[in-house]
């Protein structure tokens, strides 16, 4: 049995009252917005101009929106770039974006929120919505090395028994 082809979005918008619909995650970005067919079963699509997030929620009911906390309180442990967005209204929200260029969209940043475990699975969120976006870190680099091996002129330290090897 194949998974939902559809996820449950709660979309922010700067001026106007957010949308609750659903997307297909494949698709849903298109040239002219974002495609999200609403709760009363209309298809709509949105202009990139107004939308703030995209927020992937598990649950409409719960108190969706942007996470909670919205930075990073420590450096976070799961592998990727730790980004901080600053959006046109003045606010600030961390998020963890893959460390693969090539899993980046043409249209805007898909990040993982700071908590991981709240509603919120994850964003989307637009390029014209942001007014600045930095890196603060990389977490866990693909260049690191995991432990160090031997220096080729290091001497063993106990001869290896080849009888018992």
């Amino acid at each position: 049995m194949s998974g939902s082809t559809s996820k449950k979005v709660v979309v922010r918008r700067f001026e106007r009252d957010p949308v609750l619909g659903f997307v297909n995650p494949r698709t849903y970005l298109t040239a002219g917005g974002v495609e999200v067919l609403t709760r009363s079963g209309s298809v709509v699509v949105l202009p990139y101009a107004e939308i703030k997030a995209v927020c992937f929620v598990r649950d409409f009911d719960a108190s969706g929106g942007l996470p909670e906390p919205k930075v990073f309180h420590t450096r976070p442990r799961t592998d990727g770039l730790w980004v901080r967005m600053t959006f046109r209204d003045g606010e600030v929200v961390d998020g963890l974006l893959a460390n693969n260029l090539l899993q980046l969209e043409p249209f805007g940043f898909t990040v993982v929120p700071p908590n991981p475990l709240s509603n919120n699975q994850k964003l989307f969120v637009p390029r014209q919505a942001l007014s600045q976006m930095h890196v603060l870190g990389v977490v866990g680099s693909p260049l690191r090395r995991r432990g160090k091996a031997p220096a080729p002129q290091q001497i063993e330290m106990f001869p290896k028994n080849e009888s018992s090897a």
